[in-house]
């Protein structure tokens, strides 16, 4: 286990901007930092690229570091109602087409682990490492029909915005910050763009849940031991079917881990970036 401070005053300062984007010809919004081999970031449900600012701002000293909005998330274009986790995976590798990358490391948040994993999955000969942050592995039934009742609710109800915030933040004080910023995420987002990824996020799990053991680069599955949702079983499960699996889990935290405890997760993902890819 992991231990780490919360979020400091001065990086959520810095978060709650927004940065700059460009737009790729198929509507792909990103941030680009730095130079050097690529690293593509993908954020998870009703976030936006923001949320990886305490990444960016570490990793781009020694890395090309892009950070993307998720289809139908900040200002990239949206899928089609109705798409599942196969086309977010299929937009991921569209877009590394229109970026001309050959080859990249890819870091998931929470849905967006659940691309990063798909695309190593399928395409993996293009992804040179993955890491799989508070990404969740085949859902317990109770699990599962919470989370696709959330689905089933959301074209009714619209997005919940309370709901999402008590499951991934404990009522320290330290987690105010981050708390405030995801809400304030949360808030912006279209809500179609949401009830689409959502759905895809809650009936993804299982999607790609065989692909481990084929996945050949170093695979980083990084929790919070508090998570409720991406637990830290799941990822020690996803650790050992991968063959250069490492789990790491953050103690006392929860889902916004790369918000709540920004230098532990800078440090581990600069470490799994360093690993050459014969390591484990």
């Amino acid at each position: 286990m992991l231990t780490a401070g919360s979020i400091s005053g001065a990086a959520a300062a810095k978060d709650a901007g927004s940065l700059p984007r460009k737009k790729t010809a198929g509507g792909t919004a990103y941030h680009e930092a730095g130079d050097g081999e690529p690293l593509v970031l993908i954020h998870g449900v009703g976030m936006r690229l923001e949320a990886w600012a305490p990444q960016i701002a570490s990793l781009s000293g020694g890395k090309r570091v892009i950070a993307v909005d998720m289809p139908g998330h900040g200002e990239s274009a949206k899928l089609p109602v109705g798409s599942r986790l196969e086309e977010f995976v299929a937009w991921f590798g569209r877009f590394l087409d229109e970026m001309e990358i050959e080859a990249t490391n890819v870091a998931g948040h929470s849905m967006g682990a659940l691309v990063s994993g798909g695309a190593a999955a399928t395409f993996g000969q293009r992804i040179k490492r993955v890491a799989y942050l508070n990404g969740v592995f085949r859902r317990d039934p109770e699990a599962k029909a919470a989370v696709l009742a959330r689905a089933a609710a959301i074209p009714v109800a619209g997005v919940d915005k309370e709901g999402p915030l008590a499951r991934w933040f404990g009522d320290d004080p330290g987690s105010n910050a981050a708390r405030e910023l995801t809400r304030k995420w949360l808030n912006l987002v279209d809500p179609e763009g949401y009830a689409v990824a959502y759905a895809a996020f809650a009936g993804g799990d299982e999607t790609y849940a065989d692909g481990w053991k084929d996945v050949q680069g170093p695979a980083l599955f990084l929790t919070g031991s508090d998570d409720p949702n991406s637990t830290p079983l799941m990822a020690t499960q996803m650790a050992a079917l991968a063959p250069k699996g490492r789990v790491r889990i953050v103690e006392g935290h929860r889902h916004m881990v790369n918000l709540t405890a920004p230098e532990i997760v800078n440090s581990l993902l600069a470490e799994w970036l360093s690993l050459g890819e014969d390591e484990r």
